[in-house]
Parts: C-alpha cells; sequence; structure tokens
C-alpha cells in the first residue's frame, strides 16, 4: 500500500440492508473510486438501481463523503475497533417524480431504510 499505510476494509450497506463487500481499500482511493465500486457490483435484482456516480451519497458516521477526498480524509476513527470492518451507508438519489408528484425517498436512521411518500 502507498505510504507503508494498512488497507481499510469497507463494506457498503445498501437501503434494503444487504451489503457489497467487505473489501480492502488503499487509505488514498477517492470516494469517487469507491462510488465507481459500488455501482459496478450494484445488484441488478434492485427496485432501485443508480445510474450515475451523482445518484450516489456515500455516508460514513452520518457524513455525506465528498467525491474528491480520499478514504483516510473520510474516515471517523472514534470508536473504530483496529482490523474491524468500515460500514458505509449508500443512498440513492430518488427517482424524478412522476406524472402524479410522487417519488420514493429512501431515508436511514441508525441502520434502518424508512420509506416516506412526498
Amino acid at each position: 500500500m502507498a505510504g507503508g499505510k494498512e488497507p481499510i476494509e469497507v463494506k457498503f450497506r445498501l437501503f434494503d440492508g444487504t451489503d457489497i463487500g467487505p473489501n480492502k481499500y488503499d487509505p488514498a482511493t477517492t470516494v469517487t473510486a469507491l462510488k465507481e465500486f459500488v455501482l459496478a457490483r450494484w445488484p441488478q435484482d434492485k427496485d432501485i438501481i443508480p445510474k450515475t456516480l451523482n445518484d450516489v451519497k456515500l455516508i460514513n458516521a452520518g457524513r455525506i463523503l465528498e467525491n474528491n477526498k480520499t478514504l483516510a480524509e473520510s474516515r471517523v476513527p472514534v470508536g473504530e475497533v483496529p482490523g474491524g470492518v468500515i460500514t458505509m451507508h449508500v443512498v440513492v438519489r430518488p427517482p424524478q417524480s412522476d406524472k402524479s408528484g410522487i417519488a420514493l425517498i429512501s431515508l436511514l436512521f441508525i441502520q434502518s431504510p424508512i420509506s416516506l411518500y412526498v
């Protein structure tokens, strides 16, 4: 790994509670690269499938991660167990409203998906 830093193990929790990973990443990996990984491995049997990187938000410890930041810059080490797996939540931008003005929005509260109609 670059700079002799240990790889960081991450799994991605989808809106329905299923996971992608865990996999190990170099701390210099960007959030954009992580999103590309998630998109490439997104289960095609899901009702909601992101089409672009902009459709995906990664959340770690309640913070939305910025695309240009690295994994090392984005992680929150407080409370992490050395060698433990970091769970990042994946939120997908809801589809545009249909003719009736109803869009399904997925929100995450304490690792539990909640669906609201607005």
